[in-house]
């Protein structure tokens, strides 16, 4: 590694790539978590040039994280976001090279998304809702189950966005790419019922759901409010937001087998992306073979 004397320093081109995430209309969740790990890049090469980084350099760092026991997963999205920043810089000139190229994160075990069982969807989202935040929940919760929204995708809806006549919402997803998505009717229900009564807490002119304050609802809120609502219907199955996403994928791909279909209602860009949830449509039949096949049956 080389130091360097230039103005040229990892930190100020570490600020002008964040820069350019946001001139993107990143989200600022996605921006905060390309500075975490170039954060970790910064603190173990040093204040160096980015053009004096070799690919021994890169593989170093990488290792030393691995050492400390980040996983495989995290290990892939930091050497994803190195890729990116090295690609920007290549862009300005700054660079000759991406010194990331041929780099590799270990590997590590594949896990299954989170979902949950079709009785445990009906007995988190079993109504009624009594009050004005839990008509909030149930809207909430409902809709995300409805049209497999991301948490994310959740909170930027405006009062525009969801068409209750044509039954269906529009989604801006990652990289700020737009997306139409059915709305079944117990969701449309129970934003109808969040709209009669939003105007009694909203401040924000414009966000479909709103916090305690009355602006935009937070992540946080949006965590806890499925943390508590999982707790009054006594649901023991671990659930978070991403959770519903993960149960609507595969239960409506256990009913159709259309994978084509779920890519779009999900915004996928890539197929095999939405391919996981195959894995669970076979675990499905596996359980039901399990319990029904005489010769499977266990005595």
């Amino acid at each position: 590694m080389d130091q360097t004397d230039t103005n040229t320093t990892l930190s100020t081109a570490i600020i002008d790539f964040l820069a350019a995430l946001n001139a993107r209309q990143y989200s600022p969740a996605t921006v905060a978590t390309y500075a975490i790990d170039l954060a970790h890049l910064r603190e173990l090469v040093g204040e160096v040039d980015p053009a004096g980084l070799a690919g021994h350099d890169l593989r170093r760092a990488l290792a030393t994280l691995h050492a400390r026991g980040l996983q495989a997963k995290t290990l892939a999205r930091t050497l994803s976001a190195w890729r990116s920043f090295y690609r920007f810089l290549a862009r300005q000139g700054r660079v000759a090279a991406n010194p990331c190229l041929g780099l590799r994160p270990p590997k590590g075990d594949k896990k299954l998304p989170n979902a949950l069982s079709v009785d445990e969807m009906a007995k988190l989202l079993e109504g009624p809702a009594e009050e004005v935040w839990s008509t909030r929940d149930q809207a909430m919760f409902e809709l995300m189950y409805s049209s497999g929204l991301r948490r994310a995708e959740l909170i930027s809806l405006d009062l525009g966005s969801v068409d209750l006549a044509a039954g269906e919402v529009t989604v801006t997803g990652k990289g700020r790419k737009t997306r139409i998505v059915p709305v079944g009717r117990r969701a449309l229900t129970a934003v109808r019922a969040w709209l009669e009564l939003r105007g009694q807490v909203a401040v924000a002119p414009d966000a479909l759901f709103v916090g305690a304050r009355g602006g935009r609802i937070g992540a946080t809120a949006v965590r806890l409010a499925l943390k508590r609502l999982a707790l009054r219907h006594g649901v023991t199955a671990h659930v978070h937001p991403h959770a519903l996403r993960h149960s609507f994928a595969s239960h409506v791909l256990q009913s159709s087998g259309d994978l084509r279909a779920v890519q779009e209602m999900l915004g996928h860009a890539s197929l095999s992306t939405t391919q996981v949830y195959t894995h669970l449509d076979f675990q499905h039949l596996a359980q039901v073979y399990d319990r029904t096949h005489p010769r499977a049956r266990k005595k």
